[in-house]
């Protein structure tokens, strides 16, 4: 996390529903080599205590969870270049702006049974944001097919224990200068990722 406080002011549950609404991260453990990383979606609880989801069984963090392990799952939002032209202020430099929810916690791997549940609701979840179609579901796919499918992959349960989030909208700079960088991000045309960022530089209350 970016050790300046200032772009660490989102309240727990700001970051929390900011992570469950991305519902995609990078998932970490120690590995007995070195550090192992595996990019999974998820689905967090209501509350905000764990999140859901699975892994290939062939996935190194999959072979070496023997038992509960301490993991972070950090959650990427939307991220882009900042010209420092867009300030309009003297002396500036270049930046990149971004939002970071780190979630650190336990991660433990769960019996077989509760692999068909978590594939349900993970589904039921992204479906849910397609407008105009009926919803996919897990029971459309046939039972030999699905069987071997649901072999080749393991179901885990993350335990959040702290929640920490960056989210870098230079709200260290004066007002106009901020939404000056927020419309030349806009204006540059660079891609969807850039127009959400500037959205959120433009709304900042901090």
């Amino acid at each position: 996390m970016h050790p300046n406080p200032i772009y660490r002011q989102a309240a727990p549950e700001e970051n929390l529903a900011f992570a469950t609404d991305r519902g995609f991260g990078t998932l970490t453990v120690n590995g007995p080599d070195g550090p192992l990383a595996s990019h999974i979606p998820f689905v967090l609880d209501p509350g905000g205590g764990s999140a859901e989801l699975h892994l290939v069984r062939s996935n190194p963090i999959a072979r070496s969870l023997g038992a509960p392990a301490p993991a972070l799952l950090a959650v990427i939002g939307p991220d882009g270049y900042v010209s420092p032209d867009w300030y309009e202020l003297e002396d500036q430099v270049p930046t990149w702006n971004y939002v970071a929810v780190h979630l650190r916690g336990r991660l433990t791997r769960l019996p077989q049974e509760a692999l068909r549940g978590q594939l349900d609701r993970l589904s039921a979840k992204f479906e849910g944001r397609i407008a105009g179609k009926a919803p996919w579901l897990v029971g459309k796919v046939q039972a030999e097919a699905l069987e071997r499918l649901m072999r080749m992959i393991v179901p885990c349960r993350f335990d959040i224990l702290s929640v920490d989030g960056t989210w870098k909208l230079a709200q260290n700079k004066p007002e106009a200068a901020r939404l000056g960088a927020a419309e030349g991000l806009a204006a540059a045309g660079i891609g969807a990722e850039t127009a959400a960022l500037a959205a959120l530089m433009r709304g900042w209350e901090g």
